[in-house]
């Protein structure tokens, strides 16, 4: 048993020493950093094979553990490849180069996988075949489980205890630890230790692990009978209420999905093995919810069905529909195992298989076979040609910041086309969006607007300058505090012509009941215009509106200079009037006066 806590050790301060080494060419952007196809592929292999190589020990012979874990290391850094080789060109531009780094869903999905394969080929090794028995899977899976959730509290139990450490030196004027753990070299191994250790110590003592879990399992089971009455009163309802409000919410299908997990694990915490006596009224429920996931899986399908057909596919549709997908397993086993006599017979089975289902679905959403950018990004563009969408209507947001390399190239295929009917609106939208820096700017992808239909010019029968509405402001979009009425169809801002720097060139005042959007164009000596600056009032307050409609607005002078230091402006800024003046500014607007 020494010598199997000493090899955990060591295997833990080795996976901190690599990922230190990892972490430090990714933040100085030092070889492997710089080759991205490589470098990802390491840092993943090394936070996840590590684990299942100190899991496995003492659990599974040496050689079949090296097996193992080198055959799930492979898979790991090949799915790791595919996840940089589809972000190829379709990373943001950043000032500074930075390391490329995993995606979020690849984390997930991996260490969601690495969970799942592990007990299974813990539980098969056990049992010395390929499909152990099911009470063999639980035991291992929960104890596992159990296993990461207890070394996770005590690696931040040990943070904790090391900021304490370090808050006392501190006291004495002593600040070696407090300087130590805000260094990698000594954070990154530290958790890998303690993380390790732990692992250990839950190996040692299973039957504490085992008592934990009953414990967990049966709090858990006791929950059930109230969900599936809520649901139930759910589903009794929707005959009464129709499913209109249901898809108006938007989110029907998540929440449905939600549902459907939370019995999942609810039947499971009450079933367990099978070979244990329940409470009636928690058995009566397990029955009842087994038959009840049936409805709540079909209507979260129908509320997919309805989104696609309307919108198309997105990446978040396809992850949705391999989330129904594996539902929809548990579904008809259940149901089919609470219509058979006896204590949900059959559902042994239906978690095997389902299992084995969640890994291929993962496998594949982490492949080319069903990588949602490249589903979607196709369905998207097949909408765009069946004419199911407009130039005008179609997603180049989508495609540009969420498609990967699959929509930037898409993008380059259609921008390339010019004889496509609406080709000249579409390649509007697509250079506009190449010039966003981010997702969030994607409101300015609306179709060109009228300003004579979105701006409101007052003083009643004043005229902005010709050069300023004739002015493509979409070449602006990536600039920031551009109000949308200058960029996209039906919105709309109030407009004032006046003259702010006493240059006798008027400057344009928009403001809208959005107070950030709120703004002043001027115009360059060349005749082009941009966007001078905003304002620290809220305009939109309704003593302020009136006033400027009415023309009671004039520029005066500033009333804290700037300061030049060493040849250098530095402007003064006030404090801004507080919003709550709004009444008091409206009342001073309706005084008489200039």
């Amino acid at each position: 048993m020494k010598s199997l806590a000493g090899t955990r050790i060591a295997i833990g301060l080795v996976q901190g020493l690599v990922l230190y080494l990892l972490y430090r060419a990714g933040k100085e952007l030092l070889w492997p950093a710089t080759m991205p196809l490589l470098f990802v592929p390491l840092l993943m292999m090394s936070i996840f094979a590590p684990v299942l190589a100190i899991s496995g020990l003492g659990q599974m012979p040496r050689r079949r553990l090296l097996q193992w874990v080198t055959f799930a290391a492979a898979v790991i850094a090949c799915l790791a490849f595919y996840d940089v080789w589809r972000m190829i060109g379709a990373r943001p531009v950043t000032p500074k180069p930075v390391a490329v780094e995993p995606s979020p869903q690849l984390c997930f999905f991996l260490a969601a996988g690495c969970f799942i394969a592990h007990a299974l080929v813990l539980a098969a090794v056990e049992e010395g075949r390929r499909i152990a028995a099911y009470a063999t899977y639980f035991e291992t899976a929960w104890k596992l489980g159990v296993q990461l959730a207890f070394s996770a509290v005590f690696v931040g139990a040990t943070w904790i205890v090391l900021h304490l450490g370090a808050a006392l030196f501190m006291l004495v004027k002593l600040d070696f630890l407090q300087q130590a753990i805000r260094e990698s070299w000594f954070a990154i191994p530290v958790t890998t230790f303690a993380f390790a250790c732990a692992m250990h110590l839950t190996d040692l003592r299973p039957a504490i692990v085992q008592g934990i879990r009953n414990l967990l399992l049966v709090l858990l089971s006791w929950i059930l009978p109230v969900l599936a009455l809520l649901v139930g009163g759910f589903l009794v309802s929707l005959p009464f209420t129709g499913l209109e409000p249901l898809w108006a919410t938007r989110s029907a299908a998540s929440v449905l999905l939600g549902a459907a997990a939370a019995f999942v694990v609810l039947i499971n915490a009450a079933w367990q093995n099978g070979a244990l006596p329940v409470a009636r009224p928690v058995a009566i429920a397990a029955r009842v919810a087994a038959l009840l996931l049936v409805p709540v899986t079909l209507l979260a399908i129908y509320a997919l069905a309805l989104r696609v057909g309307d919108y198309g596919w997105t990446h978040e549709r396809v992850y949705a529909a391999a989330c129904m997908l594996v539902a929809a397993c548990y579904a008809d086993g259940y149901a089919a195992a609470a219509l058979r006599r006896g204590w949900l017979r059959g559902v042994a089975g239906v978690n095997i298989a389902a299992a084995l289902v969640v890994l291929g679905v993962l496998l594949a959403l982490l492949t080319p076979l069903a990588d949602p950018a490249r589903l979607s990004t196709n369905n998207q563009v097949a909408r765009l040609e069946a004419g199911r969408v407009t130039p005008a209507e179609f997603d180049v947001g989508y495609l540009h910041f969420d498609g990967a390399r699959f929509g930037r190239a898409a993008l380059a295929r259609l921008d390339a086309d010019t004889g496509r009917p609406g080709a000249a609106e579409l390649r509007r939208r697509i250079a506009t969006v190449r010039k966003l820096q981010n997702r969030y700017q994607l409101d300015r992808l609306g179709a060109a607007p009228r300003l004579t239909d979105n701006l409101r010019v007052w003083p009643g029968g004043t005229r902005l300058p010709d050069s300023f509405m004739k002015m493509d402001w979409s070449t602006l979009a990536h600039t920031p505090r551009v109000p949308s009425c200058l960029l996209r169809r039906g919105d709309s801002c109030d407009a004032v012509l006046i003259d702010l720097n006493g240059d006798a060139r008027p400057e344009v005042l928009l403001f809208s009941d959005l107070p950030w959007q709120n703004a002043f164009a001027t115009e360059d000596a060349d005749g082009r215009w941009r966007i001078g600056g905003g304002f620290s009032a809220n305009l939109a307050c309704d003593g302020w509106r009136q006033a400027l409609r009415d023309g009671k607005v004039r520029a005066l002078p500033p009333a804290w200079q700037d300061l030049e230091v060493g040849g250098r402006r530095i402007v003064v800024e006030p404090h801004a009037r507080p919003q709550d003046e709004c009444a008091a500014a409206a009342a001073k607007a309706d005084a008489p006066g200039p």
